[in-house]
């Protein structure tokens, strides 16, 4: 069995306080520096954050990148990384308007064409990571530009107008609230349950840990380390392209642009949650909180009435402290693992 934060079973079956540390401990250190955060916010801007409204502001907006950052823990588990989502948001939903808006087709065979284009990028990526031993840090950063190129000629650099008149549908499943409570962290909630199981109760996800912690030994144990790869930058692809509409879609409109801004906040939703930069270990319950400290990051500091232009060095401070916290932490449960105490 393998659990969401290492790739392997421990030696023992013993149920102790240090057992669940180390199945537990990168989710229990970012929640805590969530509450620590949220503590902090609600003293230093009482009347902002004990107001519903910036939690239900909060939950409409990070999920445009938060569902992002949980595909892209598989990829960052596996030991690798993808920098072409941004544009893969683009060039997904920039097919979605060429097939509903230009076509005339019904939205859900764009929404089929643009998850089917999300998920040939995630194939180009990751045949060229996987198959060729190409670096990701650099192939992806080829791709980038090339899906935002494409998407850019395709589109002629135009929006698309995503009115609620014009997709109906579209807007009562992505942007409508359900029960009063924003459909965007429900759609993120979902997602995260559903790989949050396919990570930890599935083989593929068990798979992702052994790839990732010593992808020699994952060959000599018969699993197929290209498939492994691909399949998890295809996820991101998929996951990029949903992001996309719920993006386009929330704000009425498609921007060609669609996606900029977003890498940053992506990235390090996924080392604040607890995924090391090394592979091997990852957790979708870290980086599901970590999206929500880096959306409330900004609100935070600009309610506290501090120059919005510290934002970026809260976000450093932040992951810094945290990365650091998790590899003191690491390190002190391989102590008692190696000592039994």
């Amino acid at each position: 069995m393998v659990t969401e934060t290492a790739g392997a079973k421990p030696a023992n079956n013993r149920v102790s306080p240090p057992s669940v540390l180390r199945r537990h401990g990168s989710q229990l250190g970012i929640i805590s520096v969530g509450l620590v955060m949220w503590l902090s916010f609600v003293i230093a801007a009482p009347t902002v954050f004990t107001n519903v409204k910036i939690y239900a502001a909060f939950a409409q907006t990070t999920p445009q990148f938060g569902i992002i950052a949980l595909a892209l823990t598989f990829v960052v588990i596996t030991g690798e990384i993808d920098l072409s989502f941004p544009s893969i948001m683009a060039l997904g939903t920039a097919a979605f308007c060429i097939v509903c808006a230009y076509g005339g087709m019904p939205w859900y065979v764009g929404l089929a064409v643009g998850f089917g284009t999300g998920a040939l990028c995630g194939l180009i990526n990751g045949l060229l990571v996987a198959k060729l031993a190409i670096p990701s840090l650099v192939i992806t950063i080829g791709t980038s530009f090339l899906y935002r190129g494409l998407e850019l000629v395709l589109m002629n650099g135009t929006g698309v107008p995503l009115t609620a008149e014009d997709f109906p549908e579209m807007h009562d499943i992505f942007r409508e609230p359900v029960l009063g409570f924003p459909v965007q962290t429900l759609w993120m909630i979902i997602i995260a349950v559903v790989l949050w199981v396919l990570l930890n109760r599935t083989r593929f996800g068990a798979h992702v840990f052994l790839v990732g912690d010593n992808p020699t030994s994952a060959r000599l144990m018969g699993i197929n380390v290209v498939s492994v790869k691909t399949r998890a930058f295809m996820l991101v692809g998929v996951m990029a392209v949903f992001a996309g509409i719920l993006t386009s879609i929330y704000g009425y409109y498609f921007w060609p642009t669609t996606g900029d801004g977003f890498l940053l906040n992506t990235i390090a939703s996924v080392f604040l949650g607890g995924t090391s930069v090394f592979g091997g270990t990852g957790s979708v319950i870290g980086t599901f909180v970590a999206s929500y400290i880096i959306g409330a990051i900004n609100a935070g500091i600009v309610s506290a009435g501090i120059n919005a232009f510290y934002t970026q060095l809260a976000f450093g401070f932040v992951i810094v402290i945290s990365v650091v916290l998790q590899i003191v932490i690491e390190r002190r449960i391989r102590r008692q693992s190696l000592t039994g105490r």
